[in-house]
């Protein structure tokens, strides 16, 4: 279909959406350097999915971008990082991974913060970022498995999870509460050995 053929409507910005739609998304470690537009998504993603994540959108804004930095920086340092998924320029998704030095944890590795816009979610944009963490993290000496936890509610994501390999262990029950609601969350695992 030519943009021709499309009903535009009456949305002066559909060309430049429909332009940042077809370009391709690359996926990268993110650095100090990105602190301000990871930290930006973030906010995005506590604000358009509060039942999704332990941080608030309030908690988050009272946090300068000098703790995002600063988190970006020590991940480099520790094995641990944010991986970034990119559109062009623009930081359409994000997941991180860490690992405790306990010794007697230093097997487990744990996927946190896993995003995507709305606009780039349904595009394969989620399988790639999660493709390329499970691919780094493979090369992990000692790392056994990986955990995750998403919400009951997103069967998109566990979807996902599970299409990688990630099995169901186990549930969290009233994980989170935001006023008088509950979120449970399904905990995952993908054993690498």
């Amino acid at each position: 279909m030519s943009l021709v053929e499309l009903d535009l409507g009456d949305d002066p910005d559909i060309l430049g959406r429909l332009d940042l739609l077809s370009m391709p998304v690359e996926t990268r470690i993110l650095t100090s350097a990105d602190a301000p537009v990871f930290w930006t998504l973030r906010l995005e993603a506590l604000v358009e999915e509060p039942r999704s994540f332990g941080q608030s959108a309030e908690e988050h804004r009272a946090a300068p971008v000098e703790q995002a930095v600063a988190r970006l920086r020590a991940s480099s340092l520790s094995g641990d990082f944010v991986l970034g998924a990119f559109s062009g320029m623009q930081l359409v998704g994000n997941a991180g991974f860490y690992r405790l030095p306990n010794k007697k944890e230093i097997h487990r590795g744990h996927i946190w913060g896993v995003y995507v816009t709305a606009d780039h979610r349904r595009q394969g944009v989620g399988r790639k970022l999660m493709n390329e963490l499970l691919h780094i993290t493979r090369s992990q000496p000692g790392l056994e498995l990986i955990n995750l936890a998403v919400a009951s509610h997103n069967t998109p994501a566990q979807r996902l999870y599970e299409s990688l390999g990630f099995q169901l262990y186990g549930r969290d029950v009233h994980a989170l509460k935001i006023a008088d609601t509950y979120v449970d969350e399904n905990l995952m695992v993908l054993r690498l050995r």
